[in-house]
């Protein structure tokens, strides 16, 4: 894309008073956190890895799915050099390198994850964190820190407690602070008697697990709700009512996965409320399909209106953005860079909204012609800003990374058995 294509974009919404110069900075300096289970079907590098369980189910197999660490994260960095600005990059702890150590959850540390922490380093990228409540022994239940045996529960309230001072260390070394998610499966297939005991259960484990203070410039601790799982079809514990209870009582950030609702309910219309009573949010940008919520994010209705929700509310600064999907039935390197870039081309897009106008419109009870005028700036050339973007950070524009995909499947992918 020429400079002339990018001075005529910007004639054309700077007619609607908006400067796309002060949109691209706000979108360099805005970071996704790519989500590393991408990359290997979320089976991570424990001792006997293989399906994960919990109700994850990965469906497709394009070859060459990461199988070690250094695969894993030669891919990452081939879909970082393919996305303008400057990234993170999110964890869970089932990706631990244990060196064949018999190591369990309850007493992993950061020595476990050192290679990480490294290769982060060594880019200048951020590091998010997750523990893994799943994919394990003691999650066969499909309960966790609601289990009704105690030893059960110490269990997973001590992988919490091991992840919590892993993140922050993260956060030290990296000197970035580290969002650490709790998601945990446990539920019930069939509808249950008691819904109250797992709650209650569930309110006190959080509690021990958050117990020790951390300095938040380190870690940021946050939870997260989901609508229903497979093997939880009837009743998920973790509710959005519970955590949004829990947040807002704690004063912890609340996790909205965008695939972890009802279809037909927008979490753009959540942020505002949420956000006059937890500190933070952290937003999984994710795309739900029918019941399945974990697919390749693209600039449909949805993910445009919870950027636009981020932008008019001045939200950004209060808020996280990362990744969480797995396609294992396309290239797992492009459903990083597809997803990562239709993320981002709609934060630029809600950035280039003429905002000043559409707020005068709406106060002074013009409703047509605000209507209008959304209207007309959905023709405007996004494109040709967002070629300018992908320039000034020499990552390539429009298709062009595909072809850098393709070339990388050709020398490195096929090569894997």
């Amino acid at each position: 894309m020429s400079n002339t294509a990018y001075s005529l974009a910007q004639e054309a919404y700077a007619e609607q008073g908006v400067d796309p110069e002060a949109a691209l900075q706000t979108l360099a300096r805005t970071p996704l956190s790519l989500h590393c289970w991408q990359g290997d079907d979320v089976r991570g590098f424990e001792a006997g890895a293989g399906e994960p369980g919990g109700g994850l189910a990965v469906t497709g197999a394009y070859p060459g799915r990461a199988r070690t660490p250094d695969e894993l994260r030669a891919d990452l960095d081939q879909a970082l050099a393919l996305l303008p600005g400057r990234h993170r990059v999110n964890l869970h702890a089932s990706y631990a390198e244990l060196g064949g150590a018999k190591v369990d959850r309850d007493a992993y540390e950061i020595a476990h994850f050192r290679g990480w922490v490294e290769w982060a380093k060594a880019r200048g990228l951020g590091l998010d964190f997750n523990p893994t409540f799943f994919g394990h022994l003691l999650a066969q239940s499909g309960l966790t820190l609601t289990h009704p045996d105690e030893g059960v529960r110490r269990f997973w309230i001590a992988h919490g407690i091991a992840c919590r001072r892993i993140a922050a260390e993260m956060g030290r070394q990296l000197g970035s602070a580290t969002i650490t998610n709790v998601w945990i499966p446990d539920g019930s297939k069939d509808l249950p008697v008691d819904r109250r005991g797992p709650r209650e259960r569930l309110a006190q484990s959080l509690d021990t697990l958050f117990a020790e203070a951390i300095d938040p410039a380190l870690a940021i601790d946050a939870v997260e709700s989901k609508l229903f799982g497979l093997g939880s079809e009837a009743y998920v514990v973790g509710s959005h009512e519970f955590y949004l209870g829990y947040a807002i009582t704690r004063q912890k950030h609340l996790c909205l996965d965008a695939g972890h609702f009802h279809p037909t309910e927008s979490i753009a219309d959540k942020i505002s409320s949420v956000l006059q009573f937890v500190p933070g949010l952290l937003l999984h940008v994710s795309r739900g399909v029918r019941w399945d919520s974990d697919h390749v994010v693209i600039q449909d209705e949805a993910t445009r209106a919870i950027c636009e929700e981020l932008v008019r509310g001045e939200y950004l600064g209060r808020t996280r953005l990362g990744l969480d999907y797995f396609d294992a039935s396309i290239n797992r390197v492009a459903a990083w860079v597809i997803g990562a870039r239709a993320a981002l081309k709609a934060l630029l897009a809600a950035l280039l909204e003429p905002a000043v106008q559409l707020r005068e419109l709406e106060a002074a009870g013009d409703f047509t012609a605000r209507l209008a005028l959304l209207e007309e700036a959905r023709t405007l050339p996004l494109g040709a800003i967002w070629d300018e973007h992908c320039r000034r950070h020499n990552v390539p524009g429009r298709m062009g990374w595909l072809r850098e995909v393709q070339r990388y499947e050709r020398e490195v992918l096929t090569r894997r058995n």
